[in-house]
């Protein structure tokens, strides 16, 4: 005797829907652990953001609430006058377009160079690749201040003291971007290369095309290390410079201070403009810094 067949109809039985999803709740030893992990980050955060606040604060504050005891941290309101003050002590505009020109021919110079020795070291086979890389590498163990006497003895027999070409020829390549830059092509796969190579794509057509496209991490963190260490930079223009139509902000800044006369609001205005570009960089571009240093970190 067989079972009479199930029939879709009203008497079929429904079928079971699925139990629904039990919502994991944090437990109260996970959420302090998380509130004092915050309250730790709250209390770093608290002296690192200071000084950049109080550049900006200053800057705009009266001389008489910069001089208050105790000191006053928030301004009663927007005083120019310390900025226009700035600019009128010493030719700031001049020096901070100086300094945009050093900066961007040097970060534009190392951003090429690196992407060119970082293709060679990983893609290019030839003898010796090994050492000439540690070599690189260890040009990155002396110290910059080592080596101002001879690039300084160089350019000026060369006649290109106070000039644009002083201030950049020493530092138009340098180490750091190949290594981090060939440690993000190192991630590229080696089979897409050999395809490329086989449909006749040329070394420098598939650099532009193909390679930096997908490395633009590494490529901006790279650009925007070398662009803050380039507008910081002192003692070079310092030394290679003459006049103030060469002189970059670093030493237009140091022209404020009068001894012991010299106004806070004054250096605070300068100080002011002068964070503002490597502040925007760093708050922009933060996500591509931290994806471009981990780039090669994790296998």
């Amino acid at each position: 005797m067989t079972a009479a067949p199930l029939t879709l109809g009203s008497d079929a039985p429904a079928a079971a829907a699925p139990a629904p999803r039990r919502r994991h709740r944090p437990s109260p030893r996970f959420l302090l652990g998380r509130a004092v992990l915050y309250l730790l980050l709250l209390l770093f955060l608290v002296p690192t953001l200071f000084p950049v606040y109080y550049v900006f604060a200053g800057a705009i504050m009266d001389p008489r609430e910069l001089a208050a005891f105790p000191a006053q941290l928030v301004p009663t309101g927007v005083h120019p006058d310390n900025i226009t003050a700035a600019l009128d002590a010493v030719p700031l505009v001049r020096m901070y377009g100086n300094s945009l020109v050093m900066a961007g021919i040097i970060t534009v110079s190392q951003l090429v160079t690196s992407a060119l020795a970082a293709y060679a070291f990983v893609f290019l086979r030839f003898r010796g690749s090994a050492v000439v890389f540690a070599l690189f590498l260890a040009t990155l163990m002396v110290p910059g201040e080592a080596t101002f006497i001879p690039n300084y003895l160089t350019i000026a027999s060369w006649g290109l003291t106070d000039t644009f070409a002083g201030l950049v020829m020493p530092f138009l390549a340098y180490a750091f971007g190949t290594f981090l830059l060939r440690q993000s092509f190192k991630q590229f796969p080696r089979e897409l290369y050999d395809a490329a190579r086989m449909d006749g794509m040329g070394h420098l057509r598939f650099l532009w095309t193909i390679l930096i496209p997908l490395s633009r991490p590494a490529l901006t963190a790279v650009g925007v290390y070398v662009f803050i260490t380039s507008w910081n930079m002192y003692f070079w223009p310092l030394i290679i410079t003459r006049s103030s139509q060469m002189q970059t902000l670093q030493i237009g800044l140091n022209s404020l201070k009068t001894g012991e006369a010299s106004d806070p609001g004054l250096l605070l205005a300068g100080a002011a403009l002068s964070v503002l570009p490597t502040l925007a960089l760093v708050v922009f571009g933060q996500r591509f810094i931290v994806r471009g240093l981990t780039a090669g970190a994790v296998k």
